[in-house]
C-alpha cells in the first residue's frame, strides 16, 4: 500500500505572511474525442467552487487557483498533465469524467505523491493497488449499473441487447450487467457495434427477439445513428432503448436527436428532490452554462467544496491533504460527503451518492422524469 508521504515538491503553509497562490491541477476532456460537453460542466462546477472559496476568504487568506489541462480522452496526455502540475507544485488534483483516463491519471499520481480528488469516473478499480493518495466523488460503476439492470427486470425487459465498442469502461459494464441480470434469470447479447451497420444491428434485435437495446457506445456516433435506425424501424416499435452512461442527459443528446432521444433511461448521479444548497448552486451552475446543469456540474461543485475543507483544516501539504481524506465530514449538493474504503476499488471513496435512473419526457422532451432511484 502506498502511505502518504511528504515529497520535496510539496507546497507548504511554512511563512506566516505567504498570500501566494494555492494551486489546484484541474483535469477535464476539453476537445474531442473526449466528451466535451461533459468536461464543460465539469469545469462549470470546479470553477464556481473556487470563486466562492475565493469570496469567503480562499485558504487561510490564500487565493486558490485552477489550472486546468485537457485531457481529450487520451490517457497518456492526462499521465503527463499530472506529471507537468506536479512539476509546477500543485497541493492537489481534481477532476476527470472518463474512466479510463481517471485511472491514468489516478495511478501517475499515486506513483508521484500528489492527491487526486476524482470527480466523475466510475471505473471501479480506480488503481490497481491501494493507495492514500486517491479520493473519488462519484460511485463506482458496478453500484450504478446493476441497479440499470434492476431497473430493466422491474420493467419486464430480460432479454437484452448491447451495442458495445471496445474499452475497459464498455468492457466492465456488461460484466456487471450479465451478472446481474442472468442471477434473475435475464439475457444478454452483445452485437459488435464497430462490425454491424445501424441496419444491420436493428435486423440482430429482430432475431434475438430483445425487448431492449443498451448503448454502449460513443457519443455523438455511433449513439445517435442508432437511436434513428431503431426508431424508424417497425419491427422494434416496443424495444426500450437505454444509455446507462448518461448521454441523455446533456443538451447536445436533445438537440441531436429531438424527441426520438426522449425516453431513453440513463443513470445520473442526483437526488430525487434538492435540497436548498443544490437549488442555490443549481441557480447559479445555470447561469455560467446558459443551460440546466447536468450532474457532472454538481459532482465538479462537490469536489471543489471537499478539497477546500482538507485544506482548511489539515493545511497545503500533500501528504496532509491524502491524510485527511478519512477525517473529512463535508455537505455537498447531493448529501453529506465523507470517504471509506470499499472493496476493489483501491481508493477512498464516498459510497455513495445518490443514483437516479431517469429519460426525457416523451411529452415534453425538455424535461426529465425520475424512473428508479437507489
Amino acid at each position: 500500500m502506498n502511505a502518504p508521504k511528504d515529497t520535496s515538491g510539496s507546497p507548504s503553509t511554512d511563512g506566516q505572511a505567504d498570500r501566494s497562490p494555492v494551486r489546484v491541477g484541474a483535469l477535464a476532456p476539453l476537445s474531442q474525442p473526449g466528451w466535451v460537453e461533459a468536461g464543460r460542466h465539469l469545469l462549470a462546477g470546479l470553477d464556481l467552487a473556487v470563486q466562492e472559496a475565493n469570496s469567503a476568504g480562499g485558504i487561510g487568506g490564500r487565493p486558490l487557483e485552477l489550472m486546468v489541462r485537457d485531457t481529450a480522452a487520451d490517457p497518456e496526455r492526462a499521465s503527463a498533465a499530472v506529471e507537468e502540475l506536479t512539476d509546477l507544485g500543485v497541493a492537489a488534483l481534481v477532476g476527470e469524467y472518463h474512466s479510463v483516463v481517471a485511472r491514468a491519471a489516478a495511478t501517475r499520481a499515486d506513483a508521484l505523491g500528489v492527491p487526486f480528488l476524482c470527480s466523475s469516473a466510475v471505473l471501479d478499480a480506480l488503481t490497481e493497488e491501494t493507495t492514500e493518495w486517491v479520493a473519488r466523488v462519484a460511485p463506482v460503476q458496478s453500484h450504478g449499473w446493476r441497479l440499470y439492470a434492476d431497473f430493466l427486470l422491474a420493467s419486464g425487459r430480460k432479454r437484452i441487447a448491447l451495442a458495445t465498442q471496445s474499452s475497459a469502461y464498455w468492457a466492465s459494464g456488461t460484466r456487471v450487467l450479465r451478472d446481474r441480470l442472468a442471477s434473475r434469470r435475464g439475457t444478454v447479447v452483445e452485437l459488435d457495434a464497430h462490425a454491424l451497420t445501424p441496419e444491420a444491428l436493428c435486423d440482430a434485435l429482430v432475431a434475438h427477439d430483445a425487448t431492449a437495446l443498451l448503448l454502449l457506445v460513443g457519443h455523438p456516433e455511433p449513439a445517435v445513428s442508432l437511436v434513428k435506425a431503431v426508431r424508424s424501424d417497425g419491427r422494434l416499435a416496443e424495444i426500450l432503448i437505454g444509455a446507462p452512461a448518461g448521454q441523455p442527459e446533456f443538451a447536445a443528446w436533445a438537440a441531436l436527436l429531438g424527441g426520438a432521444g426522449a425516453g431513453v433511461p440513463f443513470l445520473r448521479y442526483l437526488p430525487e428532490r434538492f435540497g436548498p444548497l443544490a437549488e442555490r448552486v443549481e441557480k447559479e451552475l445555470g447561469g455560467c452554462l446558459g443551460e440546466a446543469p447536468s450532474f457532472v456540474a454538481f459532482e465538479g461543485w462537490d469536489t471543489i467544496t471537499v478539497l477546500v475543507e482538507a485544506l482548511r483544516s489539515h493545511g497545503t501539504n500533500r501528504a496532509a491533504i491524502a491524510a485527511s481524506w478519512p477525517h473529512l465530514r463535508v455537505e455537498g449538493t447531493r448529501g453529506p460527503i465523507n470517504f471509506s474504503r470499499t472493496p476493489e476499488t483501491g481508493v477512498r471513496q464516498w459510497a455513495w451518492a445518490p443514483v437516479q435512473v431517469a429519460d426525457r419526457d416523451p411529452a415534453a422532451p425538455e424535461r426529465f422524469r425520475v424512473l428508479h432511484t437507489g
